[in-house]
């Protein structure tokens, strides 16, 4: 069982890679960037709980939020499916795929057969656009192989793995709309939306005020990790390689308010854009000397990491302002 014509060459992140395959599906292309932005992605949390190893540093909201926005603001139809039972789980995706449409799945990537770095993420996506007597057929990112195959096993493990950010065997499929959304409507309230978030986070490990809790607890990371040599560099790995599209989402969300520019006449819009496309190095320059500082055990990167973050607490916060009409007139 194959459903022809199921693509998205070149996605970085695996929500936006997974819903763009089933978009274009539907018979609606849009750029990966536009789908992160029209679904109010960009976010930041410092995470660090008593389970957890080291802290992570996150820069988008939780899984499954990019998609379900991106329906709302676009006026798709999604179908969303979640059960305990394997067995039922399997049967929503084959009914699916019988009736032609490709499916979002949620995974933990630690069992998926393509996947070389084993560590649990429960919040893994990827589209299912077919099955065989042994294997299925899924859409990731590049960086996992787009289109690749895992075993029927692994996937039913993939799918019903319990643990943080984890799912109930969820599937989903979309309708797309009967005619061309209002692109501009919809940029206008998402990057409103995700300004507001981002400005008046509810916690402080959240937003801007996340950034500068980041900024304090940064510079203590070289005694916080059992293996500095090993905690920090994945830590930077993941900013900038961990399906972020690099900078931990600000390269995408940059790219997405210069397409924007190109649909809305606004001036804060374009200002906007031009602080993110500087905002976007000074969190590569982050990622950096965090690698260094668990490469050579300095705590000198971690102190200059810590001052990055504390200038882009503000950066950032004000960029949001600028962007999302907070400042002077709205759009």
């Amino acid at each position: 069982m194959i459903v022809e014509n199921v693509s998205f060459p070149a996605g970085q992140h695996c929500e936006t890679t997974t819903l763009g395959a089933l978009l274009r599906h539907a018979g609606l292309d849009l750029s990966e960037p536009m789908l992160f932005g029209l679904g109010e992605g960009l976010g930041f949390v410092y995470w660090d709980a008593k389970s957890m190893d080291f802290p992570f540093l996150g820069g988008r909201t939780k899984p499954a939020t990019i998609t379900r926005t991106v329906a709302d603001r676009l006026g798709l139809t999604l179908h969303i499916q979640e059960t305990a039972s394997p067995r039922k789980a399997w049967h929503n995706v084959v009914a699916a795929l019988t009736a032609g449409r490709p499916v979002g799945l949620q995974l933990d990537s630690y069992h998926l057969d393509y996947f070389a770095t084993k560590v649990h993420f429960g919040g893994h996506f990827a589209a299912m656009y077919g099955y065989d007597d042994t294997h299925a057929y899924l859409i990731d990112t590049a960086q996992q192989g787009g289109a690749v195959t895992t075993t029927l096993a692994s996937l039913e493990q993939a799918r019903n793995e319990r643990g943080p950010m984890t799912a109930r065997n969820l599937s989903y499929t979309i309708d797309g709309p009967t005619g061309r959304p209002d692109l501009g409507a919809a940029i206008r309230v998402a990057i409103r939306n995700n300004a507001q978030a981002f400005v008046n986070p509810p916690i402080a490990n959240l937003g801007h005020r996340g950034i500068a809790k980041a900024a304090r607890e940064v510079a203590r990371w070289l005694d916080r990790s059992s293996d500095p040599s090993h905690d920090l560099p994945l830590a930077a790995a993941l900013m900038e390689r961990g399906g972020t599209g690099g900078a931990l989402f600000r390269a995408m969300y940059r790219d997405f308010l210069a397409e924007c520019a190109t649909i809305v006449d606004d001036e804060n819009l374009r200002l906007g854009h031009q602080l993110y496309a500087e905002i976007a190095p000074l969190w590569t320059e982050v990622a950096h000397h965090i690698a260094a500082a668990g490469e050579a055990g300095d705590p000198d990167h971690l102190a200059r990491a810590s001052a990055i973050l504390t200038e882009l607490a503000d950066r950032e916060r004000h960029a949001m302002r600028i962007a999302g009409g907070l400042e002077g007139r709205l759009y």
